[in-house]
């Protein structure tokens, strides 16, 4: 599973960091994240992707 964020889209909301904290983090304000997290983590980082109000995350397998 590959996580790609559209960082130009993103506005730093960090609601997928409540949603998937093992892959996304806020760190002094900026998301940082996992783009290769394990498989084991995709429930929450699809999630994560849904809760993104601009819609910046995309799974590919």
């Amino acid at each position: 599973m590959q996580v790609i964020v559209d960082l130009a889209k993103c506005q730093d909301h960090g609601q997928c960091a409540i949603a998937a904290p093992v892959v996304f983090q806020m760190e002094e304000g900026r998301l940082v994240f996992d783009g290769n997290p394990d498989a084991s983590q995709r429930v929450e980082v699809e999630e994560a992707a849904d809760v993104c109000p601009v819609q910046a995350i995309l799974i590919e397998d």
